[in-house]
Order: C-alpha cells, then sequence, then structure tokens
C-alpha cells in the first residue's frame, strides 16, 4: 500500500495530504491502505530509483497509478525540499487523442481538486486561448459536475492558453500533434519556461 511505501521512507508522506482536506462524502481518489498492484509498486520503486519503465497491462488494471503516483511522488519530494515553484512544467502526459486526454484530466482534477499546490492543464487544439471565454466555456462544461469545486474551476487547473503561457502546470497533458507544435513554434514557448521536466 501507499502507507506502507510512505512508512518505509520509498515515497513522500505528502501523499498523506491529498485526501485530507476533503469534505465528509467525497470520494477518496488515492486510497492510501488499500494494496497496490505489482505492477504498480514495481513502477513506483523503479522511478524512485530513477529507471525507466513501460507498463503493459490489461484495461482496468491501474496503468494511470502506474506512472501517475511516481510523478506525484516527484512533485511532492521537490515540494518537501521546497523547490517546487508556483509553475514550471515537470510532466508532460502525452495521448494519441483529444478524447483520452480529456478522461485524464478528469482523474486528476478528482485527485488534485484539495491540493492547489501541484497545478495541471491540458494544451490540446481545443484549448481556449482568452482565459474569460475559457472560464465561460468551462463553466459551461462542468455544470453537471457533482462537486461544487469542479463546477467553479480549480485554482490549480490552467484552462486557457493563455494561462499556461504566464503561469505552466506542473503536469501537461496534450497529444504529440501539438507537443509538436509546443516545441517548434516559437509563440507557443512560454508553456516551457520555468520547466524542469523528469517524466514523459
Amino acid at each position: 500500500s501507499l502507507n506502507k511505501l510512505i512508512d518505509e521512507n520509498i515515497i513522500s508522506s505528502y501523499f498523506r495530504l491529498l485526501e485530507v482536506n476533503k469534505p465528509k462524502g467525497y470520494e477518496i481518489e488515492v486510497p492510501l491502505d488499500r494494496p497496490l498492484f505489482k505492477h504498480q509498486e514495481k513502477a513506483l520503486r523503479k522511478a524512485v530509483n530513477n529507471k525507466n519503465i513501460i507498463v503493459t497491462t490489461g484495461t482496468g488494471s491501474g496503468k494511470t497509478e502506474s506512472f501517475l503516483y511516481p510523478v506525484l511522488n516527484k512533485l511532492f519530494k521537490e515540494q518537501e525540499e521546497g523547490k517546487l515553484g508556483e509553475h514550471g512544467v515537470r510532466a508532460i502526459l502525452i495521448y494519441p487523442m483529444n478524447a483520452l486526454a480529456n478522461d485524464q484530466i478528469k482523474r486528476i482534477r478528482d485527485i488534485l481538486m484539495f491540493y492547489p499546490e501541484i497545478s495541471f492543464g491540458v494544451f490540446t487544439g481545443d484549448t481556449i486561448k482568452n482565459q474569460t471565454s475559457a472560464k465561460n466555456k468551462y463553466r459551461e462544461i462542468h455544470a453537471g459536475e457533482k462537486y461544487p469545486e469542479l463546477q467553479r474551476g480549480l485554482e490549480n487547473e490552467r484552462i486557457s492558453r493563455e494561462e499556461m503561457y504566464d503561469k505552466p502546470p506542473h503536469i501537461l497533458i496534450t497529444n504529440y500533434v501539438m507537443l509538436e507544435y509546443l516545441l517548434l513554434r516559437p509563440d507557443y514557448s512560454g508553456v516551457f519556461k520555468d520547466s524542469d521536466l523528469k517524466f514523459i
């Protein structure tokens, strides 16, 4: 379990802070005492030791945790050391289709809902440039969310291109076509200011 790995000093104790501020009735997204699958534990242990990993396993068997927990752990460790700035990309999550990127952002949104120190955002062709327009669209799309925080928008979610240029997220979710634009077009280069990229 994550708690056992924390007790062994393998991962950061800050994992325990993810759920602390959630009001009663909110789902627990990162269960600390639930046993991890073997591939999740191995992925965490290897990533902590700066090893590259490839995880191949069936649908619904916890691939997301295999890469997301190591990313969160690294960000927590930076925070413990006082090195986690307000912004700057540390991880790029690349998806082949926008639909998959949008599914992933829902998961990350639920996990980081009450942990504003770690920022995230989706940058695809659908990402609106202007912050005000993006906010209005966000509220329209998420009006039916079950938690009011998700209806209003989270302070750590970057939702417009302007916002990502100004304050790049720690976790950037994109697709390979947009990543090429981000890397090659000078007008998009602001997304990588203050970056300290550790994970792709």
